[in-house]
């Protein structure tokens, strides 16, 4: 369901409207959006009822009469209601903001399978490790250093990952990749996608803890840095991965500075194609092709996910290993207008 947007009336608080802001109620407080139809429908005709905000715990009410909706705030707010749950309810007025001309859609459609997003190179692999895997990967990584960065915290092995520079320096190795990922990388190998492929030798893990509601923006992982295979297994807590692909362009404008591997995308452009995934625990997606060079992905800052009616609460944690090879020549991809290697030999070629 797509966030509609609402505020205070321009009146005040003393400005009635026919759509009431209840918070304490929501899907994610064991209430569905019809059952507060049902409730806050006696006291007249409902228009429609709307998650406030990512939170999954408050809703908007649209009534068809503004008299209905001070009805159901004289009667509910503040008080606990039996039909829902008991929960004490805050109510105030509210009113529909005009969306701005031109801004992207708040939500996208989720979707269980990597096939259902029509993006070339794009897969996803559930139950890719078991729950003892699983949690065998996370106490190993527990066990080692965390480096902390602004929002969360990362381990590199192999080669460092510069986030200043968005790319690594390949003359320094940090030697192998720890034995605890052998069983990955050897179930990788058998992969269809991934049998015969020179790329198959990755030699850089990136392990990632995002905390609940932390995400990343939208990024394309650098041409020059990484071959054209990445993988991401994603542990211990779920997440909806989008996709964008923008349309004119190539790459969002890039931060002067950055002290995290994220291209901050302008939300202003409009002109990008969107898809979205749910990523459950345990499960491994690829990158490759059109996917790893020319689409943006990106993990929404949200606590609470919607996955088409259900809502998906994210765990107190998310860990990644994100496995790559790097880069030692430029790229050569067929997306020239995403590659910097491309555009940075453009350059050179120009000046000459």
């Amino acid at each position: 369901m797509g966030l509609t947007r609402f505020g205070r009336p321009k009146g005040g608080k003393g400005q009635s409207s026919p759509n009431l802001y209840v918070a304490n109620c929501g899907p994610a407080v064991g209430l569905s959006y019809d059952t507060i139809a049902a409730v806050f429908a006696a006291f007249g005709e409902i228009k429609g009822v709307y998650a406030a905000d990512e939170s999954g715990a408050r809703v908007v009410v649209s009534f068809a009469e503004e008299g209905c909706a001070q009805n159901a705030l004289n009667a509910l707010g503040g008080r606990p209601c039996p039909e829902l749950g008991g929960r004490s309810l805050h109510i105030r007025y509210s009113v529909i903001q005009p969306t701005s001309q031109g801004r992207a859609n708040d939500s996208v459609p989720v979707s269980l399978l990597a096939s259902d997003l029509n993006i070339p190179g794009l897969y996803l692999f559930h139950d890719f490790v078991t729950a003892k895997e699983e949690e065998e990967l996370l106490a190993a990584v527990d066990e080692r250093h965390w480096n902390n960065l602004s929002k969360r915290r990362v381990q590199h092995y192999g080669y460092e990952f510069c986030y200043e520079t968005r790319n690594v320096d390949s003359r320094k190795n940090l030697g192998e990749l720890p034995r605890f990922v052998s069983p990955i990388l050897e179930r990788i190998s058998m992969l269809p996608n991934c049998k015969d492929d020179e790329a198959i030798v990755l030699d850089q893990l990136t392990v990632n803890e995002y905390p609940s509601g932390v995400g990343l923006s939208p990024h394309i992982d650098t041409h020059s840095a990484f071959e054209g295979l990445i993988f991401s297994l994603s542990l211990a807590g779920p997440c909806i991965m989008e996709f964008r692909r923008y349309l004119e362009g190539g790459l969002p404008p890039r931060p002067s500075s950055s002290s995290d591997f994220e291209v901050e995308c302008s939300e202003k452009n409009s002109n990008f194609l969107r898809r979205a995934i749910y990523l459950p625990p345990r499960s491994m997606l690829l990158l490759s092709g059109e996917a790893r060079y020319a689409w943006n992905h990106y993990i929404p800052h949200h606590k609470i996910d919607m996955v088409n009616d259900s809502v998906i609460r994210r765990g107190s944690r998310r860990v990644s290993f994100t496995l790559r090879k790097i880069r030692t020549s430029p790229c050569q991809c067929e997306f020239p207008e995403y590659c910097d290697s491309q555009r940075l030999n453009g350059m050179k070629f120009q000046d000459q």
